[in-house]
């Protein structure tokens, strides 16, 4: 009977550990050192281990399971999908958010430029900005897809929020989303979403060529 919970519970506690930087892309996850850590028995852990894998989140190492790292081609395919279901999210956003809602964005972007000497914690609060557009979509199934996007963005290994003068850059960004959703200008959101990924892309893709060279 409490099997599924639990299953849930140890699905969910190593997500946000992979989510959290705990475990970083080519961290090895063991099996026993996860039940000890959350708390729960080996069976939920080699269930949620299983799913995990089966999402392409973990991969396979010989014998052991590590956290899987986007190669350059994933990265690419990763951000074209994200940026197209994220521009749709704001443009629907602009359509359907709530006074209130729009009002939360504001407070949560203005509390943001507090973080700006804390790239990591920038970017849990970014992840935060994001799934507030996605919610203020009103449209669940995009909600659910873009979630399945997002999972996929922990195992890049660095945030672009850490370059030089990115994370300012971000913000103001984030301000031209929001101007454009409560003006109610389905276009601009989207417009202003795809050119704010577009940056952070294009950031990403510099840090790559320098961490090459």
């Amino acid at each position: 009977m409490h099997s599924k919970p639990q299953q849930k519970d140890a699905y969910d506690m190593i997500l946000d550990a992979i989510d959290g930087g705990i475990y970083r892309p080519g961290s090895r996850l063991v099996e026993s050192e996860l039940a000890e850590r959350f708390g729960v028995s080996r069976t939920p852990v080699r269930e949620a281990l299983q799913r995990l894998e089966t999402q392409s989140l973990l991969t396979r190492d010989g014998r052991s399971l590590i956290v899987a790292s986007l190669d350059h081609a994933q990265m690419a395919e990763l951000y074209a999908v994200r940026t197209e279901l994220e521009a749709l999210a704001a443009r629907l956003a602009a359509q359907h958010a709530a006074t209130e809602e729009v009002r939360v964005l504001r407070e949560m972007a203005q509390a943001d430029r507090n973080l700006l000497k804390d790239p990591r914690a920038l970017s849990r609060a970014n992840r935060r900005f994001h799934k507030q557009i996605h919610l203020a979509s009103h449209n669940r199934y995009l909600v659910q897809q873009l979630d399945l996007v997002h999972r996929s963005m922990a195992l890049m290994a660095t945030t672009s929020l850490a370059a030089k003068g990115r994370g300012e850059k971000a913000l103001d960004e984030h301000d031209d989303i929001i101007n454009a959703i409560a003006a109610r200008d389905g276009d601009a959101a989207a417009d202003a979403l795809r050119r704010h990924l577009s940056i952070a892309f294009e950031v990403r893709l510099k840090e790559e060529a320098g961490a090459v060279s």
